[in-house]
């Protein structure tokens, strides 16, 4: 049997650790305490290991992934446009054109649904150009800025993932990207850091991007390129996830983005939109889209703008099976045990173009309301 360079080092790892421990035990009389910590410690190196692996086989794919290639050579492009545009000597003299035009992905090449808010971002052009300035001061703490800019909403529609975006295209070499996306990659690759209670969202965001830096000096790359991996990882597992005896095109996978992004334009008008609301969390005030867990990524996460009850959305490319049914479980159990209190209830909602009997027959054992199925053309 073949051993790869990762099992090779866990093995020695391991040694090590049952050797120190030994020692340790020997001048101790035998400490457990100590077992545990290393043991703990492995674990975490571990975890290490395996996202540097999955990371690196992300990038060595990166030339057959077309639209991961082009968003990585788009790099350069991209900073030569921007990183003047908001540079601090500029920002007194930053337009409404210019800003927005940065939120469109056919312009910034990376990010996909910025321009959702320009109306809201741009309606003050002081006032956004006031806290570009203080986001952007390198003179100041960044726990600090970004608490203040971000964390306070200041201006509506400047989130975590508008302003760290914002802060990577100024400083490419010093800022990375917190967004969904990254935040679902980090977790599915068992890196994402725990947070005590009570940090700001700057401390949180200042220990995350030490968490990036590491990463790409680990792989050799920059932020930009490590931005592109972590949606790469996504696509990834997101794929492995589809089921193998439904047929699949092009049409399917475009049926989910639109109907995912007129249910994010539109949520208001909808008959979803008038009973539930997007979950929101302090500086994203849509952060219920496409909610990153250590379980997987929810489509839409919601609550009950009278009840205490929390909604769990999937949304389906095709026909749905019953295997479904494992995944928003899986989503409404984290939530359960993460979000909601213990008087609050958590439903779903699988939103599919098709449904067949084997997932209605699952259906059937549920209480009714636990766990709905309804056509796309229900809620348009």
């Amino acid at each position: 049997m073949l051993l790869n360079i990762t099992d090779i080092l866990s093995w020695a790892y391991e040694y090590l650790i049952r050797k120190f421990a030994e020692g340790q035990g020997q001048r101790r009389g035998g400490s457990a305490a100590s077992l545990l910590l290393l043991k703990g410690e492995n674990e975490m190196n571990q975890k290490w290991m395996r996202a540097i692996s999955q990371l690196k086989d992300t990038l060595s794919r990166t030339q057959k992934d077309l639209e991961l290639k082009a968003i990585i050579e788009a790099r350069d492009e991209v900073l030569a446009r921007y990183q003047p545009v908001f540079s601090l000597e500029h920002l007194p003299h930053l337009t409404q054109e210019e800003f927005s035009s940065f939120l469109y992905f056919e312009n910034n090449k990376h990010w996909t649904g910025l321009h959702r808010h320009a109306g809201k971002l741009t309606a003050d052009m002081d006032a956004l150009r006031h806290a570009l300035a203080i986001l952007l001061d390198e003179n100041r703490p960044l726990t600090e800025r970004f608490t203040e800019v971000v964390g306070a909403s200041v201006v509506k529609g400047l989130g975590k993932g508008l302003a760290s975006a914002i802060l990577l295209a100024a400083y490419p070499e010093r800022y990375g990207v917190w967004n969904n996306t990254s935040e679902a990659a980090l977790k599915q690759l068992e890196i994402w850091p725990e947070f005590d209670r009570g940090l700001t969202l700057g401390e949180r965001y200042a220990a995350i991007n030490d968490l990036l830096k590491r990463l790409s000096d680990e792989l050799e790359v920059d932020f930009w390129t490590l931005d592109s991996l972590f949606w790469g990882i996504l696509k990834k597992k997101e794929n492995g996830e589809t089921e193998p005896d439904i047929p699949l095109n092009e049409h399917s996978f475009r049926l989910e983005r639109h109907f995912h992004d007129f249910l994010r334009d539109n949520w208001e008008n909808t008959k979803l939109g008038r009973e539930w609301e997007i979950y929101r969390e302090p500086g994203d005030e849509e952060a219920g889209f496409e909610y990153p867990t250590d379980a997987g990524r929810i489509d839409i996460l919601a609550r009950h703008r009278s009840y205490p009850e929390w909604l769990v959305i999937e949304l389906k490319k095709s026909q749905s099976t019953d295997r479904v049914i494992g995944q928003i479980l899986r989503y409404m159990g984290w939530v359960k045990r993460h979000l909601a209190s213990p008087e609050e209830k958590v439903r779903g909602l699988i939103i599919s173009p098709d449904v067949d009997k084997n997932l209605q027959y699952a259906l059937a054992v549920f209480p009714p309301g636990h766990i709905q199925v309804n056509n796309v053309d229900h809620f348009c």
